[in-house]
């Protein structure tokens, strides 16, 4: 077509027919280039970057889980005495405390290694529990506590970090009948964080609140041995956690991120063994144990995120973390037995999974009337 008009019109000019020719090309690769510049970038599970949100979710699962854990241990706490109720060397005719009141402060790290989409991260706990309990029958035992904690997340190859603040409440109760003890403890946690995520405009922040439910039953039966003692362990555990909604504000293309929920189911069965020794009207008690954890249940959600740039619609599916499905719990403790109303303890705990790992240690004081 080209050619015939060229040759119907000879008249007509060559150089500005080639002017205009070029110039149209030229504004159509302007467009290109314009658009290309304004065009939203791609959305991907790596460039979401909401790691710090995942990492929240399991710190809210391992401490509701480590709450819950601490709480039997109060409930069950004194298979050696169990011959000498008063504590120690104290005559057996002593009556029984029937109050008691304990607090605690415990430091705690862990650490996650990358798994999917998530680089991995460091997390580092600091907290306090105050408890009160009473004995309403004879062998069974009530308790009720607080647990407040902040935790530091820091999430290096993302260049995230934020901060937990998290309360959480708990009830505990054990009952003994010779050398059974069942013992049971439920929480519920409530928590506050603040992330913040570095860009290349400035950091990107966020503030969203989360909530934690949890409920741990275990059976033991004690084999006394003399000041020494044997105990194997059943237990069943079940918690779960949530984070809200939440939208960045500042840096580069901020994030909108859905809501976050997580749940775990699993059993741990082991033993813990331990010796006393008698020192006029004190003794020091220590104790080891070990678990294995069978992580049967995990149900860790999806979360939807897009950027604030874009329609709603643009949004992409990205998978949280969670445990491997076997593990162990490790741990000792040591009470000095001031009297048959007081005492001091310290205790290490130690999750030990594929990718993960966990240290904690607690010092606390418990005073009985």
């Amino acid at each position: 077509m080209t050619n015939f008009a060229w040759q119907a019109c000879p008249s007509l000019p060559k150089l500005p027919f080639a002017v205009a020719t070029a110039t149209s090309i030229a504004i159509l690769i302007g467009a290109s280039d314009a658009h290309a510049q304004v065009a939203p970038p791609r959305l991907t599970p790596e460039t979401t970057d909401n790691n710090v949100q995942f990492s929240a979710t399991a710190a809210q699962l391992d401490l509701s889980s480590s709450f819950l854990q601490r709480l039997t241990r109060q409930a069950t706490y004194g298979f050696a005495m169990r011959a000498n109720s008063g504590g120690g060397g104290a005559s057996e005719s002593t009556a029984d405390p029937l109050y008691r009141v304990w607090g605690e402060s415990y430091g705690l790290t862990s650490r996650t290694d990358a798994q999917g989409t998530f680089v991995g991260d460091r997390r580092k706990t600091f907290g306090g529990v105050g408890g009160i309990g009473a004995t309403i029958a004879p062998g069974l035992n009530i308790g009720f506590s607080v647990d407040q904690s902040r935790t530091d997340i820091d999430v290096p190859l993302a260049i995230q970090s934020a901060t937990l603040d998290m309360t959480q409440l708990g009830i505990n109760a054990a009952y003994n009948n010779g050398p059974w003890t069942l013992a049971i403890a439920a929480v519920h946690g409530f928590a506050q964080v603040d992330s913040s995520r570095a860009t290349v405009l400035g950091a990107a922040t966020a503030n969203y609140g989360g909530k934690v439910d949890g409920v741990l039953g275990e059976l033991n039966y004690t084999y006394s041995l003399g000041q020494s003692r044997i105990v194997p362990k059943v237990a069943l555990e079940y918690v779960s956690a949530a984070t809200d909604s939440y939208r960045e504000f500042g840096g580069f293309h901020p994030a909108t991120v859905s809501d976050a929920n997580g749940e775990r189911a699993r059993v741990l069965v082991g033993a813990e063994v331990g010796h006393y020794w008698i020192f006029g009207q004190q003794a020091v008690d220590v104790s080891a144990y070990g678990k294995f954890v069978d992580n049967f249940s995990q149900n860790i959600g999806a979360v939807q995120v897009g950027l604030s740039s874009l329609p709603s619609a643009h949004t992409i599916s990205v998978q949280g973390i969670q445990e491997s499905m076997y593990g162990a719990d490790a741990g000792a403790s040591m009470s000095y037995i001031l009297s048959n109303t007081a005492r001091l303890y310290a205790n290490y705990d130690g999750k030990f999974r594929d990718g993960f790992t966990s240290h904690q240690g607690t010092l606390g004081v418990e005073l009985k009337w």
